[in-house]
């Protein structure tokens, strides 16, 4: 049976930072039933900061929780199903600033949603083969505003195949590990995005707070890269155990 569709939306200037990580810091992380999936015996962790535009859930969209940024700390991983490969990521923290978003995605996935003032930044909002000059998710820990900034240096162009900007953004599958300890998977679909390489990408501030002292070393760190996809349509289905 076809799962129903839980969510549409637009996923818009996606600014990912990847950085490299050590695989015994993540095994805690890893749900069951999947596996870490690195690339070329590397694996990596993201921050994404993006756009949510024109949400809706269950096909109808919720006054006041439409438009809204996320910033998200992501890993990979893969699920084996009668020979299928299915790649996916799973999330260790994830941020909105609508707590009516992070209550129902906490109730229907059990994602490890936050909530926190956020805004945004985007330099030039024409189509999407115009290069942004800025793209700058902010959020505010107590009294200290962080932020994810990233500058785009060339026109957007596809993906390429096997490039690591596939193996970041091909994820059509995503895992979240339950309270009584077992796995749901969910479906996202959207289209093949186009990317904008960058310059001077940076995450600054608090990170301790949102992501732990463990990972908030590994994010102080010089990404390994960095990119933003112009992003799409998305569909996202409704989870199964």
């Amino acid at each position: 049976m076809n799962p129903r569709v839980f969510l549409t939306a637009e996923w818009r200037y996606l600014a990912m930072l990847n950085y490299e990580i050590d695989r015994a810091l993540l095994a805690p992380f890893v749900p069951v039933g999947t596996e870490l999936y690195d690339r070329d015996g590397r694996d990596f962790v993201s921050v994404v900061g993006f756009l949510f535009r024109d949400t809706r859930v269950l096909g109808l969209p919720i006054p006041w929780h439409r438009d809204f940024e996320e910033l998200n700390l992501r890993f990979y991983v893969r699920r084996s199903v009668l020979g299928e490969q299915r790649h996916g990521v799973t999330f260790v923290r994830e941020l909105v600033p609508r707590p009516a978003i992070a209550a129902v995605a906490r109730l229907t996935y059990n994602e490890p949603y936050r909530t926190a003032p956020m805004r945004h930044r985007i330099g030039t909002t024409h189509s999407r083969d115009t290069t942004p000059d800025v793209v700058e998710y902010s959020w505010l820990m107590g009294d200290r505003w962080s932020r994810l900034s990233v500058a785009p240096i060339a026109p957007a162009r596809p993906i390429r195949a096997s490039s690591e900007e596939e193996y970041i953004t091909d994820r059509p599958w995503g895992y979240t590990r339950q309270r009584d300890g077992s796995t749901i998977e969910y479906r996202v679909e959207h289209s093949r995005w186009n990317v904008w390489p960058v310059r001077d990408a940076m995450l600054d501030g608090d990170l301790t707070s949102l992501y732990g002292s463990t990972f908030a070393q590994v994010l102080r760190g010089n990404p390994t890269s960095a990119f933003v996809a112009d992003g799409s349509p998305v569909t996202v289905f409704a989870p199964q155990r």
